[in-house]
């Protein structure tokens, strides 16, 4: 129950966040705040009359054509869908420190070796997403501080979801 729950958040919160971004969230970059309907059907866009942009991405001019808005739009929702997903498996990873028991009782600190693969983990991330050459290489876009911000909001319940599911599973074993 617990793989099968954590899977479903892991599932939410990636694809979660893309949508996030597209719909909700207002950033320093200026990017165009979409609706649901028009994300989950941007390919209908050339028939959308009055649809615009702002030209937000790498000075490109989105006035001529305003729909390829939601293909360059995408790499930085991607790189957020990404690091959420990328942020998520860390965090996840002291979840497995112990089965039953929280990680107030079970600290990292039991295991020296996973706090360094995830800080060096952590760190290869954020040097792909803000080195420019590696941007290119994976088709993905820097971050802002606020970005990271996101990603970690989005990330982190993992760990809260896992106590919770680790508190019902003593309560059962108990019994």
């Amino acid at each position: 129950m617990r793989y099968i729950t954590i899977g479903l958040y892991v599932g939410f919160a990636t694809v979660g966040i893309f949508v996030y971004w597209y719909t909700m969230a207002e950033s320093a970059d200026g990017h165009t705040l979409v609706t649901f309907a028009q994300l989950s059907h941007w390919t209908e866009c050339p028939t959308w009359t009055d649809f615009k942009v702002n030209n937000f991405i790498d000075g490109m001019d989105l006035q001529k054509n305003p729909c390829d808005y939601f293909v360059k739009g995408k790499v930085k929702a991607s790189t957020l869908s990404l690091s959420v997903l990328v942020m998520i498996e860390m965090f996840n990873a002291y979840n497995a420190l112990s089965e039953d028991n929280s990680l107030l009782t079970v600290t990292p600190l039991v295991n020296p070796y996973l706090i360094a693969a995830t800080l060096s983990s952590t760190l290869l991330h954020a040097m792909i997403v803000n080195v420019p050459f590696f941007n290119e290489i994976f088709s993905i876009h820097a971050m802002t501080l606020d970005e990271w911000l996101l990603v970690v909001a989005f990330a982190f319940p993992v760990i809260l979801i896992d106590e919770v599911l680790k508190i019902f599973g003593r309560a059962m074993n108990k019994r």
